[in-house]
């Protein structure tokens, strides 16, 4: 029986994929030992789904510090928040084809870290290979994914510009030390994340069927990540972007 079957058996009014993608998101946090928040329901589902709009929104594993504040703020995050939300790569694998370059070009990177890497990433082939994201702790929502970049193991470029004397790494710092901390503020953004522009009132549609659109299974899941506005989501979709 599948999570939607049971939510909509159990709720006296439909329950929304749009709002089903946002509970999975939370309690797939919880179940990896995380944080719990309370997620607002009431999104409505959208009727479109466009896969190059979710390609533009989502950062880029290239990205620059600078690049990755600006590409936050446009939907209204805060550097702070930006690197909270990140800490999602606590879980998730990452595709060598989009760590090549920093492993074998870059500086700040731990060397042994590196040629660990290269073992399952070679110079050339081997695009598809995945490596963890965290690599102390993969299975677990902890703060393992900032004590890697304190010591220089972040797997992308775009994590390591968290931790390279830029303005956020003192937040990598505090939050690699002290877990309750990052727990309270994931969860605050989280809550900030649901709330992102969801469709209310008589836009959009209720589908009692995530798959049923006339879309198929994956567009069906684009248009309801684009109400649940879930970046965290995403990652666990695509963890390798």
């Amino acid at each position: 029986m599948t999570l939607q079957v049971l939510l909509v058996r159990n709720q006296p009014t439909p329950m929304r994929s749009a709002d089903i993608l946002a509970v999975a998101a939370r309690d797939s946090v919880v179940a990896f030992g995380g944080p719990s928040w309370t997620v607002q329901l009431g999104r409505r589902d959208s009727t479109t789904a466009s896969s190059s709009a979710v390609n533009t929104n989502i950062p880029s594993p290239l990205m620059d510090l600078n690049d990755l504040i600006s590409n936050f703020a446009k939907k209204g995050f805060s550097a702070k928040e930006m690197v909270t939300l990140s800490g999602a790569h606590t879980i998730g694998q990452a595709r060598c084809l989009l760590f090549r370059q920093r492993i074998y070009n870059e500086t700040n990177i731990n060397s042994e870290f590196a040629t660990s890497l290269k073992s399952n990433c070679p110079s050339s082939g081997g695009d598809d290979n995945l490596s963890p994201l965290d690599a102390t702790s993969s299975v677990l929502f902890d703060n393992g994914y900032f004590r890697d970049l304190v010591n220089n193991k972040g797997v992308f470029h775009s994590e390591q510009q968290l931790f390279n004397g830029g303005s956020t790494d003192s937040q990598v710092t505090t939050y690699s030390t002290n877990i309750g901390t990052f727990y309270a503020d994931f969860a605050n953004a989280m809550v900030k994340m649901g709330n992102l522009s969801p469709l209310t009132g008589t836009d959009g549609q209720i589908r009692t069927n995530c798959r049923k659109n006339k879309l198929n299974s994956i567009g069906a899941l684009l248009i309801s990540f684009e109400q649940s506005r879930s970046f965290l989501f995403l990652v666990f979709l695509c963890p390798e972007y």
